[in-house]
């Protein structure tokens, strides 16, 4: 017979070993870690192509990353992951870390199920383990689709806010280089201060800076960025008065982002239909029920 002593010393090890597990994870995710050169040597120097950059409504476009041993070739979003600022071996190794984390836990729920008097056969915790360890995962990489798509939204709505500072620059006067970097340079947030390392790079290099916005557009799936990066090269090019075409693009923008934001309201309330109805009909039965069982009752 199984002592009430023994299944909660039992609880207790597995407990204390997956919170020890934990705390490790947690303590490596703050340790120094030596910075990725590839990417930032890349961004400095950056190999020129010579098909230019197409707009795209794809913003998750797939790529192909080796690791270490050049056996295993896996296809990732690299969009998602650039406007994000992760590597695809940081990717892969969150995935797999939560993975091998959460097969804990049907090991453990069968431990607690033997010790308690409920051995269960070898196959489920197996299958279980496996069916576990393959929804957390994709549940991570969704995680980081769903981050990703976010981050894009705020970058839009930061740019309609550039697009019309940026106006109000050239009508004070300043040129197109100018405009853009007095714009960016007066605005907090990450969407700015990736526009504002965009326009250094194209400083350092001595390169136009839409042209650099077109390589950050297409590296991050913002097909936005691009239509304003296409609008400051008319500027800067042939000097044409772009004041009232960025006006008119950051009100583009903000007619987008209020679209959107109805489209996601009415999706919510349309899923707050659900839960109502159910319970409507939970109310219907608590009260049809008494109903329907005395008139049966009362035939009989």
């Amino acid at each position: 017979m199984i002592l009430p002593s023994q299944l909660f010393v039992a609880i207790a090890i597995i407990g204390g070993g997956v919170a020890g597990f934990g705390l490790f994870l947690l303590v490596m995710q703050f340790a120094p870690v030596s910075p990725a050169l590839g990417p930032a040597l890349r961004r400095l120097h950056p190999v020129p192509s010579e098909a230019p950059i197409q707009n795209t409504t794809t913003p998750a476009a797939a790529v192909t990353v080796k690791t270490r041993d050049n056996r295993w070739n896996i296809a990732l979003p690299q969009a998602d992951l650039d406007i994000l600022g992760r590597t695809g071996d940081k990717h892969i190794f969150d995935v797999v870390v939560s993975a091998l984390v959460s097969m804990v836990i049907p090991p453990s729920l069968t431990i607690v199920a033997a010790v308690a008097g409920y051995p269960l056969p070898v196959t489920v915790p197996v299958a279980a383990t496996l069916v576990v360890a393959l929804l957390v995962g994709w549940l991570v990489h969704q995680s980081m689709r769903s981050r990703a798509k976010a981050a894009r939204a705020e970058f839009v709505r930061a740019l309609c806010t550039y697009s019309a500072l940026t106006a109000h620059q050239v009508r004070s006067g300043h040129g197109a280089v100018e405009a853009m970097e007095r714009a960016a340079s007066v605005c907090q947030g990450w969407p700015y201060a990736r526009l504002r390392h965009a326009l250094l790079t194209a400083q350092l290099q001595m390169s136009a800076p839409w042209e650099e916005l077109r390589k950050l557009s297409h590296s991050i799936g913002v097909v936005e960025l691009a239509t304003f990066a296409d609008i400051m090269h008319s500027a800067g090019t042939d000097g044409a008065q772009v004041y009232s075409t960025l006006r008119a693009h950051a009100s583009s923008l903000r007619d987008q982002i209020r679209v959107r934001s109805l489209e996601v309201t009415k999706t919510s309330s349309s899923k707050l239909d659900i839960p109502s109805t159910l319970l409507v009909i939970v109310l219907l039965v608590l009260i049809g029920y008494p109903l329907m069982s005395s008139i049966f009752e009362n035939k009989r």
